[in-house]
């Protein structure tokens, strides 16, 4: 196939979803984690969860890296715009997020203070060469397929001794997280998925455009030292299907291996250049936190002391800061897995794309936001 036509078409998701039905043991769950929220929204955009058998059972990960992000960073970001008066430069999606108290970069900039959305870094570099006399501060975050192009333009600051220019990173790295999950929660059915007789995660879609850059391989320890299967799988609706089939038969079959479904955008080696240029600029960080899933070790990336003069948390002292989420607010157990949004008890009442209380409801990648948009009635009309 080489349209995107051809990846939506309707005839072939039946025809998979058939395959599906055919291929299920009737005795056997089959518990999938998509771990990137571009799945999510291609799941429950296009109704994959209504062609499936009732044994295969979805299941949303903390694949989405405005969601992931910890209130404490981006409150981090809201002090650092107030207090230091600096141009601060973010993705539309980090604007409405709640840090602490509910305070949002969109209510810094009413306050006054000069935040600006951007689409790309290039964007924040633009605005710095414009202002000169003014400081500039990129708020990165992302997984690997945002960070080679902080990375460049990291690079293209220092080739210019651009002095008001710097990156508040906010990078984090998908295999450590997947670790993490594997590690803590699913080696073993944990407390919370028993408690729900959610049970454990029997296999994982993996993320497409982290993909292109990693590579593969890169997954093997899913299947050599975890035992789970995972294939990874482009963003259309026949991309999604055909990995749950290719999921379902190495169940079937008892095998646990890394596929890749989405070949025709990702190698097994990677994207060698992108790479090299993400060990050139950045380094691993001891440890991160992660919204939901606390502090895990070596899951995020630094700015290399070679380029320290544009890294904004050297520059202006960039305070770590420790902030609650809403306490009704349950993307934590969201991003875990351990929850379906509309299981929390705020979803679509309190907590609405206008008026969201958690950072699942904001981003376009999240969990909320994909049930709300595509399936808050769902249920509703099932019963």
């Amino acid at each position: 196939m080489k349209y995107l036509d051809e990846f939506r078409d309707g005839r072939l998701a039946q025809g998979l979803a058939a395959r599906i039905r055919r291929e299920i043991e009737p005795d056997r769950r089959y518990a999938l984690m998509e771990f990137c929220g571009g799945h999510t929204h291609a799941i429950c955009r296009y109704g994959i969860e209504d062609l499936l058998p009732a044994e295969v059972r979805l299941i949303h990960g903390p694949g989405c890296p405005v969601c992931v992000l910890p209130s404490g960073r981006l409150q981090a970001a809201i002090d650092l715009v107030e207090r230091e008066r600096v141009i601060l430069c973010s993705y539309g999606d980090l604007l409405r997020v709640p840090g602490a108290q509910g305070d949002t970069l969109l209510k810094a900039k009413a306050r006054g203070a000069d935040v600006r959305m951007v689409y790309s870094v290039s964007d924040a570099l633009e605005i710095a060469r414009a202002q000169p006399d003014r400081s500039v501060v990129f708020f990165a975050i992302g997984f690997e397929t945002t960070t080679p192009p902080t990375a460049v333009v990291l690079r293209q600051a220092r080739r210019e001794e651009l002095g008001n220019f710097s990156v508040y990173c906010n990078h984090v790295l998908t295999p450590p997280a997947l670790r993490a999950l594997l590690a803590t929660d699913f080696s073993s059915p944990h407390q919370e998925a028993a408690t729900r007789g959610a049970g454990v995660v029997n296999g994982f879609i993996g993320p497409a455009h982290v993909s292109t850059i990693i590579g593969t391989r890169a997954y093997e320890f899913v299947a050599t030292e975890y035992r789970r299967p995972l294939v990874i799988a482009g963003f259309e609706p026949l991309d999604v299907l055909q990995s749950i089939l290719m999921l379902v038969r190495q169940l079937n079959a008892g095998e646990v291996r890394v596929e890749n479904e989405y070949t025709r955008a990702v190698g097994a080696e990677g994207n060698r250049k992108a790479q090299q240029l993400m060990e050139e600029v950045f380094e691993i960080r001891p440890s991160f936190e992660w919204r939901g899933l606390g502090e895990l070790p070596n899951s995020a990336l630094a700015i290399r002391p070679e380029f320290a003069d544009w890294d904004a948390e050297r520059r202006f002292a960039v305070p770590a800061i420790q902030a609650s989420d809403h306490k009704a607010c349950a993307c934590g157990e969201v991003l875990r897995g351990v929850k379906r949004p509309e299981e929390c008890k705020v979803f679509a009442t309190a907590c609405t794309p206008d008026h969201p209380l958690g950072s699942c409801m904001v981003s376009a990648e999240g969990a909320c936001a994909a049930h709300y948009h595509y399936g808050r009635f769902r249920q509703a009309v099932a019963s």
